[in-house]
């Protein structure tokens, strides 16, 4: 018992002993902890649909050795009396493991996200699920970059002047290349606000075409007669955009003209006629129809109705199916459409002279 009396670096022996206990069953703890914690997550994951259980598998695979071992042994050097010197280093240690496995935590973190949302993404949208990939990588970058500045600050680092020097790189490194930033970012704004995707049909001010790919930089759009479009994302957001495949009906309006013989007991029938050969036409609502005015030679009537759909063949389907419908009841019941009338001017002189000419 003289023995664990005797004082070793300030402490007596069994102070030693105590400590190496404590480091021994802390990581013992902590490593049957993590496994029995793993395996039980992992067996409720296989039972829920749910993410939450599947993210905490991941994060406590990603608990390293090191860690453990700094917990532990920071543990036991609290029965310690040490100098101030190791002390500090102990201390600055345990920050700075604790720093790189909240690194790892958060890699493993934008790991598991990143992965399910390219692996839902990548079988219709392989363009965005690859920006998504190169967003994910520059955001392991930046959290990195803290990490190590917490940890050179821990160390006693003054790491001001550093962060105000690649502050001033940073600006002029971002005033060279703010085109590009601005197209990186307003694609991380496409990719998260979705205004569109990939198959879109979308407008953008007299050009039109189908979304074919959303990359870092630049969409590429192919219009209808074939050609590729290519837009920078900043311009294409800060433009008046159209997305047709967001519509879930179309309103489709249009005028005929009758002649101005028709009898008005006749011109009192047109809107129930019309409503019921719209209504006889699948996919399709009816709105209204009016005597609008009296134009030139035809009274105009003016028709209006939707498509309930937002696919463009559709529409041409109906509003086909419905100028036919009305023309064939117009037909049946001798119904005459206007025609546009020529006026013919007559020169006064010429009608004269001839007249004279055929005078004896």
């Amino acid at each position: 018992m003289h023995f664990l009396q005797t004082t070793f670096y300030a402490n007596p022996v069994w102070r030693w002993f105590a400590a190496a206990g404590v480091i021994l069953f802390a990581w013992l703890a902590l490593q049957i902890f993590t496994r029995v914690a793993i395996r039980h997550l992992r067996k409720i994951a296989e039972r829920t649909e749910g993410q939450l259980d599947d993210l905490l598998v991941e994060l406590l695979h990603k608990t390293r050795f090191l860690f453990v071992f700094v917990i532990s042994a920071y543990a036991g050097s609290r029965l310690l009396t040490l100098p101030e010197a190791a002390t500090q280093v102990l201390h600055v240690g345990f920050v700075i493991a604790l720093l790189a496995q909240a690194g790892y935590w958060g890699n493993g973190l934008v790991t598991f996200w990143l992965t399910r949302t390219v692996r839902r993404r990548l079988g219709e949208d392989a363009a965005t699920a690859t920006s998504l990939a190169a967003l994910g990588f520059l955001a392991k970058v930046l959290l990195w970059a803290v990490v190590l500045l917490l940890a050179l600050d821990n160390m006693g680092v003054n790491i001001t002047t550093l962060i105000a020097g690649l502050g001033i790189t940073g600006i002029a490194v971002a005033l060279g290349v703010q085109s590009i930033l601005k197209d990186l970012f307003a694609s991380l704004s496409i990719i998260v606000d979705k205004p569109f995707m990939i198959g879109d049909f979308i407008a953008v001010g007299d050009l039109s075409g189908t979304v074919e790919r959303v990359g870092l930089k630049t969409t590429r759009v192919r219009s209808l007669s074939g050609e590729q479009l290519i837009f920078a994302n900043g311009d294409l957001l800060d433009s008046r955009l159209r997305n047709y495949m967001r519509m879930t009906e179309r309103r489709v309006a249009f005028t005929f003209g009758l002649a101005c013989d028709t009898p008005t007991e006749r011109l009192a029938e047109i809107p129930a006629l019309v409503k019921t050969e719209i209504e006889k036409v699948p996919g399709v609502r009816f709105d209204r129809c009016h005597l609008k005015s009296f134009a030139d030679s035809i009274l105009a009537f003016e028709v209006v109705y939707f498509v309930l759909s937002g696919d463009y063949v559709p529409y041409m389907d109906a509003q086909q199916a419905v100028n036919l419908s009305i023309l064939r009841a117009f037909e049946a019941r001798g119904i005459r459409l206007a025609y546009p009338t020529r006026t013919l001017f007559v020169n006064d002189e010429s009608t004269r002279a001839g007249k004279r000419e055929a005078t004896p």
